[in-house]
């Protein structure tokens, strides 16, 4: 979402490199080059204008002048000045001392309303708690059926006493809800409600009636990060008509500039709580401004990246991996497993994308191809247990079946097994505590960021490539075809066992 932001500021810091002081010309250049940024990112004016301003008198100041290092003080107080247009501090949820929590979702109709609260079904699920879904939506068609499978989907039961489509009194049906939620000992109530293709008097008397009735907790905005401008206005406009007390965005993943996204704390004064990268019931996390700022600043989201990892990998799994890495009994069907847990991880481009630095591979970023992976599974899948413990069994006969049986080539099965010998050795050298020198890879990757052997993309200073000597020919043909690990003409560039 804010890709095109990153890169600006990024290009603009490049200037401050390597000089030893910094006079009030050059920050007020800097400073002109982060305002064109903001605006052409869709960041409303005003908190353009704030912002800068705040970042100008702190860079003018003492703090920067008696820094060692000027350049990377200004990038410090950039990345803080952004934390606080984002919200400051992150808040969570605010629950009630008496169950039930009532938890109210208002925005425009398309914003993402009902998908939203399936996902935060989940999530408050996850967290040990009991949800209700409220289909309050009864105008928008099949919006109470849209409600009724994404409670399926996730194990929660939905309130849905009216059919909806044009037909039913949505303010009884909210209001009902809690009485029915508290009968049965639900802890948490959401409340998913109508929405319009653009703010009305009818849609926001109808929300405030809705929040009289029931009293909520929280009431949530859900906001389209890809409106652009007009986010600007519709928060306005439901902050003072209904009052909000957090905001949702959803849509983060979209290719459109989302600057507007970083405006709505500041206009409403309301904290942002979650975000939502993707279609996916998984792609909703709570929002920390910090985090997010510093993924603007192409510093990486490390702690987020650890943390949907301590979600994903079963501990116990992962010691037995250790000690099979230790006694070098590191297998294909080791790796499949390994595999299988990290797509359970969600998207791989959002997760690369939490990696320091990778803004600087946005290309190669942007040309990763997941099915990739799904074709690294299909090899796998072709072969035998025995196959998948020991690879070097693999003769010419056995790489062309499994390349029949996974739908590719032979130069396919011999690039797998190649890669996986590489990342075999890899695993194994840091197992020992040692440092590995991985083929493929440019220098970027000593700074955590995304080398080319992640990404398929080869070494710079990588003139010429020396052809293997060995006496075999079918062993000769697979080296020789593993040479292309990290090549820009590799078909099998990207493939998972860059990973």
């Amino acid at each position: 979402m804010f890709g095109n932001l990153s890169e600006r500021l990024s290009d603009t810091f490049k200037n401050l490199r390597g000089r030893g002081k910094l006079s009030a010309a050059d920050i007020d250049a800097t400073l002109r080059d982060i305002r064109r940024a903001l605006l052409e990112a869709d960041v409303a004016l005003e908190v353009v204008k704030t912002f800068t301003g705040k970042v100008r008198d702190r860079a003018l100041g003492d703090e920067v002048s008696k820094a060692l290092n000027p350049a990377q003080q200004v990038v410090q107080i950039v990345n803080d000045e952004l934390k606080a247009i984002l919200g400051g501090e992150a808040r969570k949820l605010a629950f009630s001392k008496t169950p039930p929590t009532v938890i109210m979702l208002a925005g425009l109709q398309g914003s993402g309303k009902t998908t939203l609260a399936g996902k935060l079904a989940k999530w408050l699920k996850e967290q040990g708690h009991t949800p209700l879904l409220v289909a309050a939506d009864l105008q928008r068609p099949n919006a109470v059926t849209q409600l009724q499978v994404l409670g399926e989907k996730v194990g929660v039961p939905v309130f849905a006493p009216e059919p909806g489509n044009g037909t039913g009194n949505p303010v009884k049906v909210s209001q009902d809800s809690i009485t029915f939620a508290k009968k049965q000992q639900y802890s948490v109530v959401i409340v998913d409600t109508a929405g319009r293709l653009g703010v009305d008097q009818e849609m926001m008397q109808q929300a405030s009636d809705i929040r009289k009735a029931t009293n909520p907790d929280e009431v949530l905005f859900v906001v389209d990060s890809m409106l652009g401008q007009d986010a600007v206005n519709v928060a306005k406009a439901f902050h003072d008509g209904v009052g909000v007390s957090g905001v949702v965005l959803t849509k983060l993943d979209g290719d459109s500039r989302g600057g507007a996204a970083l405006s709505v704390a500041t206009i409403t004064g309301a904290p942002i709580l979650f975000s939502s990268t993707g279609e996916g019931l998984e792609a909703f996390e709570p929002f920390y401004p910090d985090r997010m700022a510093s993924r603007i600043l192409d510093m990486g989201d490390i702690l987020t990246l650890i943390e949907q990892a301590q979600k994903t990998f079963d501990e116990e799994e992962s010691k037995k991996l250790a000690q099979k890495l230790a006694n070098e009994e590191f297998t294909l069907q080791d790796f499949l497993e390994q595999m299988q847990q990290l797509k359970k991880m969600g998207n791989m481009k959002n997760l690369l994308g939490m990696l320091p630095g990778v803004g600087q591979m946005k290309k190669q970023l942007e040309e990763f191809d997941e099915r990739e992976i799904i074709r690294t599974e299909a090899i796998i899948y072709s072969m035998t247990p025995l196959e998948r413990e020991n690879p070097k069994v693999l003769n010419g006969s056995r790489r062309m079946r499994i390349a029949k049986g996974s739908g590719t080539t032979v130069t396919d099965v011999n690039q797998l097994i190649n890669r996986f010998e590489q990342a075999a050795k890899v695993m194994k050298t840091m197992a020992r505590g040692g440092v590995p020198n991985i083929p493929g890879t440019n220098p970027v990757l000593a700074g955590g960021t995304v080398g080319g052997g992640f990404m398929g993309g080869k070494k710079k200073n990588d003139k010429k490539k020396k052809g293997s000597k060995s006496g075999n020919p079918a062993k000769r043909a697979a080296e020789n075809a593993g040479l292309n690990f990290g090549s820009e003409n590799s078909k099998g560039s990207g493939s998972a066992f860059g990973l």
